[in-house]
């Protein structure tokens, strides 16, 4: 069997829905946003919220451009997720003495205590996977490197590319 390659897979495939690389990762996306949602509920925490306190747990006290850069956000979208968390108690955020034009945010002790709930978190989702350690684990890896090529491809409308099962 003869295997597609960019150029022998005619330009109309690329036209299908089915054939979109980038909306199956988009549905994979909101599928977990989904299970996320129900799984975060219990701790009063949004995907995006759980995701800057992975962040602050691991590290602890970090610039908010450093937050941004780890999770991929601009300061448009990452200052709101902040507020709210700083709201909820569980982030507080500060000018550096050394430079009052950088802020940084750290877990507060009650966002530090969220941690331990949040325990079970990681082992909840994988479980809704249906997949194998092994094979989220592969499957990441797969992940990181398309966003690899993808961030090194520079701007290309093709970025969208499909791919032809």
């Amino acid at each position: 069997m003869e295997k597609k390659t960019l150029t022998t897979v005619p330009d109309e495939d690329f036209l299908r829905l089915e054939h979109q690389i980038c909306f199956s990762l988009h549905a994979a996306s909101r599928a977990f946003n989904g299970v996320y949602r129900d799984t975060l509920k219990d701790l009063n925490l949004t995907y995006p919220q759980y995701l800057v306190m992975l962040v602050l747990w691991e590290h602890g006290e970090l610039p908010v451009k450093r937050i941004g850069e780890y999770l991929r956000l601009d300061s448009g979208t990452l200052s709101p997720l902040l507020k709210r968390l700083e709201a909820a108690g569980y982030v507080e955020r500060r000018r550096s003495p050394e430079d009052e034009r950088s802020v940084t945010a750290r877990p507060t002790a009650a966002g530090a205590g969220l941690r331990e709930q949040a325990l079970g978190v990681p082992r909840r989702i994988a479980a809704a996977t249906g997949l194998s350690l092994e094979r989220i684990r592969q499957l990441r890896t797969d992940l990181e490197a398309l966003t690899a090529s993808l961030d090194g491809s520079g701007p290309d409308p093709s970025a969208c590319a499909s791919a032809d099962d």
